[in-house]
């Protein structure tokens, strides 16, 4: 006569019973698959280091001396941060002409732009429509690759400052700033530019290379021989996610 044991018959019987809790495993939580729930979990982890970012530069900028008299005779010194709006005011092609946060205003306006079409490809790769997927990435791509060059350009403007320059210590007149010297004010207030929009912009250039990647999959139907366009999705999560916190870097480095 053969025995069952108590194991076997607690085993059949749960499997025998119906799932109903959204954690019984087997399930998907929330309705998220397991790549979408790892995706959400990296953006959570890398939000933690951006805010760092961000926490660090307003506690350094709380312990600066704060510029005190009118706008119009500002100065760049290392006695005080300086007003965002003097540094950056500069336009490519204009010369001469004062701008403040102009071409910063335009970056912002070309990441937005790219959201929106991201949304767009997301949405075609729900109708399976392969052509409008590659649309829009394309475009996607583009406003990435656009960001970017402009980023370059601000950051050679920044390295090579103005043509008045800072009057050094030692006499001499300093142009542009780096990690140990700024011609702008106190040399953190550079380092933190580096570090912070840097940090972002290696975050917008491997959005760029994914997006080029889900373009030429697109193009050689790899997502619909897999039934599902989910990877544009979640490359999508981590565009919007890029997306939202140069808001929050706009908004604490440039306006605060």
């Amino acid at each position: 006569m053969s025995t069952i044991s108590t194991t076997q018959v607690i085993s059949d019987s749960a499997l025998d019973k119906p799932r109903t809790g959204t954690w019984d495993g087997g399930n998907e939580p929330f309705k998220a698959s397991y790549g979408k729930l790892m995706m959400w979990f990296f953006l959570l982890s890398d939000a933690f280091t951006f805010a760092a970012f961000l926490t660090t530069y307003g506690l350094i900028r709380h312990r600066h001396g704060v510029y005190e008299g009118t706008a119009e005779a500002f100065k760049f010194s290392s006695n005080y941060w300086p007003i965002p709006e003097k540094v950056f005011d500069a336009f490519p092609g204009l010369h001469g002409y004062h701008l403040p946060l102009g071409f910063v205003a335009l970056m912002t306006m070309i990441l937005i732009f790219s959201s929106v079409t991201m949304v767009l490809a997301v949405e075609a790769g729900h109708r399976f429509d392969k052509k409008d997927v590659q649309k829009w990435l394309l475009w996607t791509i583009l406003f990435g690759a656009t960001f970017l060059s402009c980023q370059a350009w601000e950051w050679s403007h920044f390295i090579h400052g103005t043509q008045e320059g800072t009057l050094m210590n030692d006499g001499s007149v300093f142009h542009g700033a780096n990690l140990a010297m700024n011609q702008y004010g106190p040399v953190l207030f550079a380092d933190l530019f580096f570090f912070i929009t840097g940090f972002h912009g290696t975050h917008v250039f491997s959005g760029v290379c994914l997006l080029i990647w889900a373009f030429i999959a697109t193009t050689n139907g790899t997502f619909e021989k897999r039934g599902h366009y989910e990877m544009v999705e979640k490359i999508g999560l981590y565009w919007h996610f890029v997306d939202l916190v140069w808001v929050f870097v706009f908004t604490f480095f440039y306006l605060v």
